[in-house]
């Protein structure tokens, strides 16, 4: 600021020089010239500046040369200029092996103060060079001060901003054990599952200060599926996978880790099925009827998946809504995949639905089982009665006349059942889909006694 005092000082002190070298001085002059001739032609001049338009000229053309000496003089006075470089980046100078610096801004802007054409030229050659010397100051609590070198020593600057308030802590290492994780991984073509990962190293060095090191909780190698060049089945290997760490939240936090990328070989695997369709119907026909067949022009389709989900499964179940059909129908179905399943090689089915009139039959003599009774215990029926059923099964005449009562299971869900005895539900399923099973005896008596 005293700078720009001075500056403004010297521009005063000009601008009333030259009014005196230039307007008084002349003026003066001339007033003289004007008298003396004036002595000598009184007569003459004194008719002439008489009159009031002589008075107005003279007036109008003093004032016009007045206003055109002082608009070029303050064209001197107002070429002071101001303009603001954003984002100039802050370096810090530091022993950065013994220390941790926060308070640090990446960024301060600086605003330039002076002429245009000076203002002009910095910009064209800025110096980028604002820095921050803490050099010598030691763990604690500090306030510094910002300081940039001017290649123009003719422009004053001021950094937004100059002062700042630094924290200087001890740096501190520590091992942390090293995961993964696998970004973008549904990009992955849908037939294709990562079976193994393996990264060249099992733990890495943190570095910090103390309190940060506290709050990591693990480091991870983020492998991105996206950087795999054309993947299908076999072992590649994923070069530089950046590490992060996380706090228990899953926040990253900002430390030091050493190395800062590791290399991840990954083993791609299709793992493939073929399994057979199963179609199940959902949902009560129109009265009086009943499928009398329900066929898919698939009847087997492959998945893939992870390996576990693949082999566990032993059929695809395709739900087909027949709530109040009435007669035959044509459905178009689209298969939905199953936990773990990725892709099918069919996606939609045609099934179609024979519908016959309905008839029922008894079948006698079905046993009732018991079932997910927990360890250490055994059931019994309390009577014949409980111990064997009638079960009522509704269908199409063909299907119920073929049926074989083998077929017909029976049983109470013991689940959460202990000692005692106990009225339970029966539950009654079969082989064939196309019909309905229901147990003539809804629930029975049993007896749960330790073994």
């Amino acid at each position: 600021m005293k700078k720009m005092f001075k500056g403004i000082g010297r521009i005063i002190r000009h601008i009333g020089t030259f009014f005196d070298k230039w307007v008084i001085t002349p003026i003066t002059k001339l007033v003289l010239l004007i008298t003396d001739f004036f002595k000598n032609n009184s007569k003459n001049f004194d008719r002439i500046l008489g009159k009031k338009s002589t008075l107005l000229i003279i007036s109008l053309a003093l004032a016009f040369a007045v206003f055109i000496i002082v608009d070029q003089e303050s064209d001197i006075m107002i070429d002071q200029y101001a303009e603001i470089l954003e984002n100039q980046p802050v370096t810090a100078i530091y022993n950065e092996e013994l220390y941790v610096v926060e308070g640090i801004p990446e960024v301060v802007d600086i605003t330039l103060v002076g002429q245009r054409r000076h203002i002009f030229l910095a910009k064209q050659s800025p110096s980028k060079n604002v820095s921050v010397d803490l050099t010598g100051l030691k763990p604690g609590t500090h306030e510094v001060t910002l300081k940039y070198t001017q290649r123009l020593k003719s422009l004053d600057y001021k950094l937004d901003p100059s002062k700042i308030t630094v924290k200087i802590y001890d740096k501190e290492s520590d091992t942390r054990s090293l995961t993964y994780d696998i970004l973008h991984q549904d990009d992955l073509d849908s037939k294709l599952s990562i079976k193994n990962v393996e990264l060249d190293r099992t733990d890495v060095i943190v570095k910090g200060a103390k309190y940060k090191l506290d709050q990591v909780a693990t480091v991870k190698a983020l492998i991105d599926v996206n950087e795999i060049p054309n993947p299908e089945a076999g072992d590649v290997t994923v070069r530089n996978v950046p590490l992060v760490a996380y706090d228990t939240d899953g926040k990253i936090i900002d430390v030091e880790i050493v190395p800062k990328a590791v290399d991840a070989k990954l083993t791609i695997s299709s793992p493939r099925k073929e399994i057979p369709v199963k179609i199940v119907p959902k949902g009560t026909l129109a009265v009086g009827k009943a499928i009398k067949s329900i066929d898919s022009e698939i009847t087997s389709v492959v998945v893939y998946g992870d390996e576990a989900s693949v082999e566990k499964l032993s059929s695809l179940e395709v739900e087909v809504d027949v709530d109040g059909l009435e007669s035959s129908k044509d459905f178009n179905v689209t298969l939905k995949k199953p936990a773990g399943i990725t892709d099918l090689s069919v996606k939609n089915i045609k099934v179609k639905v024979v519908v016959d009139n309905s008839i029922t039959k008894e079948f006698e003599n079905i046993r009732v089982s018991a079932e997910n009774l927990s360890a250490g215990y055994k059931a019994q029926a309390l009577s014949q009665e409980d111990s064997m059923i009638t079960v009522v099964v509704s269908g199409s005449a063909d299907i119920i006349e073929k049926l074989d009562s083998s077929s017909i299971k029976a049983y109470v869900d013991l689940t959460n059942y202990g000692v005692g005895e106990h009225q339970v539900k029966v539950v009654v399923t079969g082989d064939d889909v196309r019909l309905i099973y229901k147990a003539k005896t809804k629930e029975v008596k049993i007896r749960v006694t330790e073994e």
